[in-house]
């Protein structure tokens, strides 16, 4: 019997290496001009670190993480997303001291047990860019810009939408009851249960997971795909 790859994890061969290595290399140019410098962080960590960062009922947590124990009996997780590594990085490494303003980034593969299908793989390859000890507007601009160039580069053609939920001292406080208070009319029809699977409601579908997040984030309560939910996000 022939061996072979496993299910979403995909060989990247000859021919193809080189468009990969083309596209690496346009964005470290972008970055490096930007002032950022490459942080390279393991790809196994702590599972506590993800629950941590993430959040204990979100998908990424409950569904997608390849969580295994170790010899030793700890828990231990494959990286699904860079973030979290790169800022444990940054405290346990002091960089803070070493640097007021710390402009990082990092490549490479990360891992979610997701159902394969075209365009998403369970390994999958993600730059991540993190600005830490600064809370200037200016980051977020340097953020889009740093996006739009590299996109430009590499002759993609894209649009930039910005949203807000305002900022931490004003405008989320003030959405937060409001989305409580407007989601948990609608919790009935949206889910049946809170077992975490897909329940159809008519012409669309929620998440059974949002029914938690009366005591949790309102954010989730967003988290279903339909015709209704422009109409039932707006109000």
């Amino acid at each position: 019997m022939s061996i072979t790859a496993l299910k979403g994890f995909k060989d990247i061969v000859p021919g193809e290496v080189e468009t990969w290595q083309f596209i690496e290399k346009t964005a470290r140019d972008i970055f490096h001009c930007f002032d950022l410098a490459e942080i390279k962080v393991p790809i196994l960590e702590k599972t506590e670190l993800f629950i941590r960062s993430i959040g204990e009922t979100t998908d990424i947590v409950e569904k997608e993480m390849y969580t295994f124990i170790d010899r030793n009996g700890a828990s231990l997780t494959m990286r699904p997303e860079g973030t979290a590594s790169v800022l444990r990085a940054y405290i346990e490494n002091g960089l803070l001291a070493k640097k007021a303003v710390q402009k990082l980034y990092t490549i490479g593969p990360m891992f979610r047990h997701e159902r394969p299908q075209k365009g998403r793989l369970r390994q999958f390859h993600q730059m991540s860019v993190e600005v830490l000890g600064s809370d200037h507007p200016r980051v977020d601009a340097e953020l889009m810009a740093m996006a739009w160039l590299i996109l430009k580069k590499l002759g993609l053609s894209a649009g930039l939408e910005i949203n807000s939920l305002g900022c931490p001292s004003a405008g989320r406080p003030s959405m937060r009851p409001c989305l409580i208070f407007c989601t948990r009319r609608k919790i009935s029809a949206m889910t049946a249960n809170a077992g975490g699977r897909p329940i159809p409601c008519g012409c669309w579908t929620a998440r059974a997971a949002t029914a938690r997040s009366n005591t949790g984030t309102p954010h989730r309560f967003l988290i279903f795909s339909a015709p209704a939910a422009p109409a039932i996000s707006a109000r």
